[in-house]
């Protein structure tokens, strides 16, 4: 898992995606300079939402608003640095 300070996370975006038989939660993560993708079967996954939650402002109902319903396209956008913010 890579190091992510939470003062270089610009936005946190959590989205579905399909696959046949189930849903897998995933998780797009923007800092200034990078992308980072991760998803719920990767190791570090729940250190990882423990980690955004520090983020002043993250939504956590973001789960519930990804879940439902199943294999439907949801798209949350968890966290947004206002710009100008620290």
């Amino acid at each position: 898992m890579p190091a992510l300070p939470l003062s270089s996370i610009d936005k946190v975006t959590f989205y579905k995606r399909d696959e046949v038989a189930t849903d897998l939660i995933c998780c797009e993560v923007v800092t200034g300079k990078r992308l980072w993708n991760f998803h719920e079967e990767m190791p570090g996954w729940g250190e990882l939402i423990a980690h955004l939650g520090g983020l002043r402002g993250f939504r956590s109902d973001w789960f519930a608003e990804v879940l439902q319903p199943p294999f439907a396209l949801r798209e949350t956008v968890a966290f947004e640095r206002s710009v100008g913010a620290g």
